[in-house]
């Protein structure tokens, strides 16, 4: 019998695995396949170009399409700065919660799908289950639609994808997806009592942030009471700035990065559409100036959102398992609607809750690892009836 013991050690070891976004997760990985290979699944990596970070899909039942796709994402955020009272990577139990980097979001999920491994591989499938383990979620989403692309060239789509990230086992139905961009603007440094000899690459890139919150005051303005989004809008935020090298110094150059986030329905480029245009004039603006100078933005991610709608298979067997029916829709972005978008239907559903994600002394309680051993095992018993 699984309990929730089991899955409370497999969460230490994969919580002593430091993921961070900026580090390999090969260790991770070549861990976890070292659990599922010996049961009989069929475990292939999905490299990033460096070979240093690698998707994990794993199959396990017969290599046909249809079937479903347990999927979560094995990098965490930093813990850089932040007052941890205990080791992050280094699990600690504290009165019924279960603190580390990754225990909420969302290795505690990956655990369930481990400690439950062996069950599954001991069923009679006629559909395959799939394990679809991710890597640089966190950084934009990056390394799922690589592991996407090679399910749908080797032709095992799936018929439902369940990504398992923190809603307190409330079904979601939807979120906003989210486009992030770098914008450099490149100046020429100058004696700052003679601005006329360069231009301050701060002070034009002061400029395009204002018209950034402009666009960011008028999408809040026209916001959509009946959105189920929490904010009802498309949110823009300028998250990064760095420029200049001392006070007495045109800055020579300027880098800032922004995120809009947009619900299902809205098109990011058409909210951009002024500033990038605006960004275009103050290029050549800058280069009549002086040839070095200028403006280049970069989109360097783009995920799609998730819309809530009808007929989605996936929604209908987690409701089915969990008995929730209430509708919700998450302002952050995951990889549910990547799945989605490549015609593979997704929810989002799992143990944890969001507010504890990305904080100092994240955890999750044991309580909701419990409550997930319960969902696993009415999944193992529909999948037997199936």
């Amino acid at each position: 019998m699984t309990d929730t013991a089991t899955v409370t050690d497999l969460l230490a070891k994969l919580i002593s695995f430091d993921t961070t976004s900026r580090n390999s997760n090969l260790d991770l990985i070549a861990w976890v396949e070292d659990q599922l290979i010996p049961l009989g699944f069929d475990c292939r990596r999905i490299e990033n170009s460096a070979g240093d970070k690698s998707n994990l899909w794993s199959r396990v039942g017969p290599d046909a399409p249809g079937g479903l796709v347990l999927s979560g994402h094995s990098d965490v955020v930093p813990v850089d700065g932040q007052p941890w009272d205990t080791d992050p990577f280094d699990m600690t139990e504290i009165d019924g919660r279960l603190f580390g980097r990754g225990t909420c979001d969302m290795k505690g999920f990956l655990a369930l799908c481990l400690a439950f491994a062996p069950k599954f591989a001991a069923l009679d499938l006629k559909k395959p289950v799939h394990f679809a383990f991710s890597y640089d979620e966190e950084v934009g989403c990056q390394g799922a639609p690589l592991m996407i692309d090679d399910m749908v060239e080797r032709g095992a789509r799936p018929d439902a994808v369940w990504v398992g990230e923190p809603t307190l086992w409330q079904v979601v139905s939807g979120h906003k997806g989210i486009m992030l961009t770098k914008v450099v603007v490149t100046g020429r440094e100058a004696h700052s009592s003679l601005p006329h000899l360069g231009v301050s690459a701060n002070g034009e890139a002061v400029d395009l942030m204002a018209l950034l919150r402009d666009i960011e005051r008028d999408l809040a303005s026209n916001a959509d009471t009946d959105s189920p989004f929490e904010p009802p809008y498309p949110t823009l935020s300028i998250g990064e700035l760095n420029g200049g090298t001392a006070t007495n110094i045109l800055a020579r150059e300027c880098e800032f990065h922004f995120d809009l986030r947009c619900p299902p329905g809205y098109d990011p480029n058409e909210i951009l559409e002024p500033f990038l245009e605006a960004a275009a004039e103050k290029d050549a603006a800058l280069k009549a100036r002086f040839p070095e100078c200028g403006v280049e933005v970069t989109k360097y991610t783009d995920v799609p959102g998730l819309a809530p709608g009808e007929s989605n298979p996936a929604e209908s067997l987690v409701r089915a398992l969990t008995g929730d029916n209430a509708l919700r829709a998450v302002a952050y972005a995951t990889e549910a609607g990547q799945f989605h978008q490549a015609g593979m239907p997704a929810v989002i559903c799992g143990p944890g809750s969001i507010d504890q994600a990305h904080k100092p002394n994240e955890f999750v309680a044991k309580a909701q690892l419990a409550e997930g051993v319960k969902v696993f095992e009415d999944l193992i018993a529909h999948l037997r009836s199936v």
